[in-house]
């Protein structure tokens, strides 16, 4: 705590430019604060005011007490909390609580499927902030931009069908492969929970595949998806249409092989290890040392899980589907594309080309940084994802053809019936 706290920092009624509170901090962990120059006249009930997590403080005035003010220590005890790092008179222990992360299930077409949330729900006209993650990873990998974020709005992240926390149910008994893992079934996913858990429109931020994902989400509703953010977003450099003549014949047989024989899950087997996930991670990210043991962790205990490997096999065998810029072409909402420089995988030559398409109204390069920029610099995505949401986060229009757009989103959707016929 500092030697000298503004008394700036206290609500309006004690404040007074001059004033400061002088602190001593004791060996017991209790701080005492000598309020100087403070209103004679103030009734201020500091404890409804001030409230967190920090220390004891006691509160006096220098001078000898008026009657009024003997009276008043007489009626009430003058013990209060401080809040470490500010004082401000809105904190409250509801909203530290509210900034924390918290886990939480939904069930989505008779699956469970595993989220997180953190800060305040706020106004209901204005949309809450949706964040994807990418191939092989979780919710987890946002954690670095909820807690930011949840300072100022309600935050969610998602595990999708098959990763992280969620179900995983088996492929092959759903029909052809990558029948089920697709961009269609985990756009519907996204839609659905926005309706279903969040209860408004949402601005979707999305790392690698989960980029495609939230854009065809936004491209099948944009009044329930308000703006999308992606971040190194996935090329999908095995799709068909990508490969030479020359290549289909050979990919095709790979992936079948791997998805029908030993080798595949013996592959699987030697990725899924503490060594195997960090190999992989330190290969995608800018900088190495950022891969740590937490982030190994949130990767691989999810991958371990019954089902997971059913479900990496199926899935990079998915080569047909929409590719980025068709969904760009077709997307009528905002996108913000966000790219690190040194990813491997995703090069970003490539992906300077998605800015030439009418929906893009940002595109920016993040120097040093790998493939999965949320997790490795927070410190350069959150900004971006602060301004995003300042430009598309506030009230939705207030004309009566979009209230009743995002009504009829939200009560009466198509998708609705198909989730519950599904379910």
């Amino acid at each position: 705590i500092p030697a000298e706290l503004p008394i700036r920092h206290l609500p309006t009624r004690w404040h007074r430019p001059a004033s400061t509170f002088t602190m001593s901090t004791l060996l017991t962990g209790v701080v005492r604060c000598d309020v100087a120059s403070s209103p004679r006249n103030s009734s201020l009930p500091l404890h409804s005011k001030l409230a967190g997590l920090a220390p004891v403080v006691a509160c006096r005035r220098h001078g000898p007490p008026t009657a009024s003010e003997k009276w008043r220590m007489s009626r009430r005890r003058h013990a209060y909390t401080l809040r470490p790092q500010s004082v401000a008179a809105d904190t409250s222990q509801a909203s530290l609580s509210e900034s924390a992360i918290r886990t939480e299930t939904w069930t989505w077409r008779g699956h469970r499927i595993r989220y997180l949330v953190a800060g305040r729900r706020g106004d209901s006209s204005s949309p809450a902030l949706l964040l994807v993650h990418g191939f092989g990873s979780n919710a987890d990998h946002w954690r670095k931009i909820m807690e930011v974020q949840a300072g100022d709005r309600q935050v969610y992240a998602i595990d999708l069908l098959g990763y992280g926390y969620s179900d995983k149910p088996n492929p092959r008994l759903a029909g052809p492969p990558s029948s089920l893992y697709n961009f269609d079934t985990w756009s519907d996913q996204l839609l659905d929970f926005t309706r279903a858990v969040i209860g408004r429109s949402a601005v979707l931020s999305c790392n690698s595949v989960g980029g495609l994902a939230g854009l065809q989400a936004a491209v099948k509703d944009p009044a329930i998806v308000r703006a999308v953010q992606v971040i190194n977003i996935s090329l999908r450099a095995l799709h068909l249409s990508k490969q030479a003549a020359w290549k289909r014949p050979a990919v095709s047989t790979l992936q079948r092989a791997l998805r029908t024989t030993g080798a595949g899950p013996w592959l699987f087997k030697r990725l899924a290890t503490r060594d195997g996930v960090r190999r992989v991670l330190q290969t995608c990210y800018g900088d190495p040392k950022t891969v740590t043991d937490e982030l190994v962790d949130y990767i691989l205990k999810p991958g371990l899980e019954p089902g997971a490997v059913e479900v990496f096999l199926d899935f990079i065998s998915y080569s047909s589907g929409p590719l980025p810029e068709d969904l760009l072409q077709a997307c009528k909402v905002p996108v913000s594309i966000l790219w690190g420089e040194a990813d491997p995988w995703e090069p970003v030559k490539l992906g300077r080309t998605l800015a030439l398409y009418p929906s893009v109204e940002e595109w920016a390069s993040l120097p040093g940084v790998g493939h999965c920029p949320q997790d490795e610099a927070p410190d350069q995505v959150n900004p971006f994802v602060t301004e995003f949401m300042r430009r598309h986060g506030g009230e939705c229009a207030t004309s009566q053809s979009s209230q009743r757009n995002l009504h009829a989103s939200l009560n009466n959707s198509p998708l609705d019936s198909a989730a519950a016929k599904s379910a």
